[in-house]
Formats: structure tokens, sequence, C-alpha cells
């Protein structure tokens, strides 16, 4: 089946994408995702107290904002039900293609058209491709000895069965990043021992999270731009707060150091002044090298009688439990792996082979990730990430859909006005904005010493950090509105008519 546009992925990011080609007047396209429901992360984790981790007011799209979230950091469901309202407002169900997992994608010079091999063993056929399969896709299981012969239950945050009563149970979280961060507080008052296994600790800040009164959801509603005041707001402190710290961090390295303070005096407050506990949950990574996170109740978790950190490397899973490098075992009953995701490694999440036939992967892992803007790489036309490397601002998500989307459609746009079938970024260009960007990178903290020991997926096995745009959310929402369309090259199939939409 051919069509001129094949989104694949249909969590926030292909919505978005999808929104915005209906919205460009791109009718003919389908949106493809291996899940059974649109949603993404949102749909695929349901683990207990899961949430959004910014404000809602920015974790949502720019274009259409959502005015009766329950609370300020809403529940998991709510982000599920949120895509859902965008997909039947905007009629994207009937473009949707579920259950379907592409396995292969290869550029068709001779034709200018991408060939995606799906898993069900039939073809799509497009003249371009949006790959919006997010980051959160590929859950990683830790690398422990003896995991496979665990007698007792085993989840994955990412795949957590509803079924799963953790009330009177023996817990093993392995991991102390975002999932663990919302889980642990969770599940500490009904289980009846919980260890939580910690190789590297988190940054956290308070979560100022409380119920949206009915009265503001009553004024969202009637005056849409007290709410879009509101995000702004929430965008400007996520900004100056973090971004700016993180991306300017050689000219402002002070912001780190007051974003620091500020968290150890949380903890302190959090643990009582637990010195020897203090110590086991406070960085030794600057903040920024890795994402930090907004947490009630995780660092109090820690004061309860019948919860243990346990900061000793784990030595083996046995039958019955973990067993640390100090002898030390402990009998479980369920063992959580709250470890996070497959990020950089599972970019793109498929073999892509462009016009040369070379794989994307193997491209980017010999030759080191890189982007134009974040979207477009040399020798694969036709085809734009959202999101890519080196797209992602570090502030929300959303920001970074938004931009992107916009920079995939006005090219696309300006293809059909010349009634082009294929285009392309000029290679020099390309290679100008990496470098560019490999500057700007010297400024930011991924290039300060405190960022080693971080074990943060910002950063790729080089020890660059292609997972952030060294650049604020505002110029990076500039640059996407402005750059040169003629950064690009467009040809015209000699076959093809107005257009070029594939027969």
């Amino acid at each position: 089946m051919a069509h001129e546009v094949v989104v694949v992925g249909a969590g926030f990011a292909g919505i978005g994408a999808a929104i915005g080609l209906r919205r460009a007047g791109v009718h003919d396209f389908v949106v493809v995702d291996e899940q059974d429901d649109i949603g993404g992360t949102w749909h695929a984790n349901r683990y207990p107290g899961i949430s959004v981790d910014i404000t809602a007011f920015s974790y949502s799209y720019a274009f259409e904002p959502e005015p009766s979230w329950s609370r300020i950091f809403p529940p998991g469901a709510e982000l599920k039900g949120y895509a859902d309202r965008c997909a039947d407002k905007y009629g994207i169900r009937s473009r949707l293609r579920l259950g379907t997992r592409v396995v292969r994608a290869e550029y068709r010079t001779a034709e200018h058209l991408w060939r995606l091999g799906l898993d069900d063993g039939t073809t799509l056929t497009a003249r371009f491709v949006l790959c919006a399969t997010g980051w959160l896709t590929r859950p990683r299981t830790p690398a422990v000895e003896g995991l496979d012969r665990f007698k007792g239950e085993v989840v994955h945050t990412a795949r957590w069965d509803p079924e799963l009563d953790l009330t009177g149970k023996r817990v093993g979280v392995i991991g102390t990043g975002a999932s663990a961060v919302q889980v642990v507080p969770e599940i500490a008052p009904v289980v009846e021992r919980l260890h939580v296994y910690q190789r590297t600790p988190i940054w956290l800040f308070p979560k100022p999270d409380f119920a949206v009164p009915d009265a503001v959801r009553r004024m969202f509603r009637a005056a849409p731009w007290t709410q879009r005041t509101v995000r702004a707001l929430t965008d400007a402190v996520t900004e100056v707060s973090f971004v700016i710290a993180m991306v300017h961090n050689r000219q402002f390295p002070f912001l780190v150091k007051a974003g620091e303070a500020a968290s150890r005096l949380y903890l302190r407050r959090q643990v009582g002044g637990d010195r020897a506990l203090m110590a086991k949950l406070t960085p030794a990574y600057a903040l920024g090298c890795k994402r930090p996170s907004f947490a009630k109740d995780y660092w109090r978790s820690f004061t309860r009688p019948h919860v243990g950190l346990v900061t000793e490397p784990i030595e083996r899973v046995t039958e019955r439990g973990i067993r640390t490098a100090d002898g030390a075992e402990h009998d479980l009953d369920v063992l959580v792996l709250a470890t996070g995701f497959h990020v950089l490694d599972n970019l793109p999440p498929f073999p892509t082979y462009g016009s040369d036939g070379r794989d994307l992967r193997e491209f980017w892992r010999t030759e080191r990730f890189q982007a134009y803007e974040g979207s477009s790489v040399k020798g694969y036309p036709n085809l734009w990430f959202i999101v890519g490397p080196y797209s992602f601002t570090g502030g929300s998500w959303f920001g970074a859909i938004d931009y992107q989307v916009v920079h995939a459609l006005r090219v696309i746009r300006e293809a059909r006005r010349r009634n082009a079938t294929q285009v392309v970024i000029r290679p020099e260009k390309h290679d100008r904005e990496f470098r560019r960007t490999l500057r700007r990178q010297r400024n930011t903290i991924f290039a300060n010493p405190r960022c080693g020991g971080s074990n943060s997926y910002y950063f790729d096995t080089r020890g660059d950090a292609p997972a952030v745009r060294p650049a604020t959310t505002y110029e990076a929402a500039w640059r996407a509105r402005h750059f040169d369309l003629d950064d690009y090259r467009y040809d015209q199939h000699p076959t093809e008519g107005r257009r070029g939409t594939p027969d």
C-alpha cells in the first residue's frame, strides 16, 4: 500500500506529527505503531504512582491546551486520556494502523520512495517518512547474573502487570531513576519489606503537586488565554532553572550550584538529618548530567523501618533473592526492574538503509550521532526524526515535538510547492550544523568533568551527549521556523506528476 507520508509511532510525537500533517493539508498518510493502542509511553507504562514529571501545563501541545487536568502533575491515565482526546478531535483514528511493527526501512533511490517492511511480511510504500518512535520504548533489562533463575515474580516498570499485588510481599527494586522515584513511595506502605538497589543516586526537587481547583479549570475553559499564560510561566521557569543552567553551564555555573544546594536542603528535610543516609542519596555528579526529577516522598521512604537502601553492587540474583558483593543476601518474593530504557542504542528502532544502502545505525555508531537541526540526516532523503539526535532541549518533550514537526512540515510543503519527489539535506549544511553543535556542547554541563559516573542516557559511548540539544527551547523553536529551506536539495523524478504522490 502506498502513501505520501508514513508516520512511525503513535505516541505523542506521532500524534503531533499526524495532526500537523492534517493542519498542513497533507491527507494521504498513515500512522503505524506496534502497540495495540495510542499513547506510547503513557499507554505502555502503568506502574503504581506513574505521573508526569513536569507540570502538565508544559507537558501538552502548545496548540491544544487541556483545561481539565486534575492535578499540577497528573497521573499517567490522564495523559493517556489526553492522547485519546487529541486523536479524536483531530480525526487521527482513521489513519491508525495499530499492532503493526516496522522491521526494516529501505530507500529506493530509483523511485524516490521508502519501502517499509512490516512484521507480518507486508510492505508499506511512502514518499516521506516521519520517524516518531520516541525514546522510551524498549525496556532495559539489567545485565545481572542469575536473573533468569529467580523463582519469584519479576516485573519491569514499563511492562507492569496490573494484577500484581505487592501487599505483604518482600520486594526488591533495582534502579533509582525516574520510575523508581515514583513507584517506591507508592508501594512502600503496603509491602512487608522493601530493598532498593542503587547504583547511581538522583538529584530531586520538591514536587509542588496539588489538585487544580474546579474554579481554575472553569476559568481555563472560559478563557483559554489564562492557561496559555500559566504555560508561558511554567515554561520560563523550566528554561531558566534547568535548560539554561544545563546548556550554558560555562557562562552560568552558579545556577547548577544553586540547584544542588536546594536539592541537598530538600534531602535533609526529607530524611531528618540522617548523615549516613544523606551521604548515600547525594549524587557525586553535577546536577544536569543526568535528568533530575521531582518527588514528594521518595527520600522519606527510606526513613521507614522496613525500607532499606542498598548501595553495595549486586553480585547475582539467586533463586530466592539477591546477593550483593559484600555477601549479604536478601530473600525476595517480587523483583521490580526500574531500570529504564534503551535510548541512544535504540535509534532508529529498526534497520534503516539510505540512498547509498548504508544502515543508519551503523552510520551513527561509526561517525557519531548527528542530524541537521536534530531532524534529518545526510544520505537519508525524505526522512525526518521526531525527535532525533540533538533535538531535545531538556525541558518539555512537547516543546521538541512542536518544533520538530514544524521543521519537517516546512520542508514537505516546500517539496510539494516545487513538485519535488526527493528532498535531502545538503551534506555541507549538515556537517556545518554538526560542527556548530559540537562547539556549543563545550559550554554545556556535559563537558563538565563532574559528569563522570553519572550513568546518564544523555551520553553515548564516545562521550558525546546527543540526547540533548545545546540550545534553549525558544531558540530551537525559532530555528525550526526560520532555517533556510535551500539547505535542502529538491529533486523531481522524471516520471512523477504534480506533488509526486506515489501510485
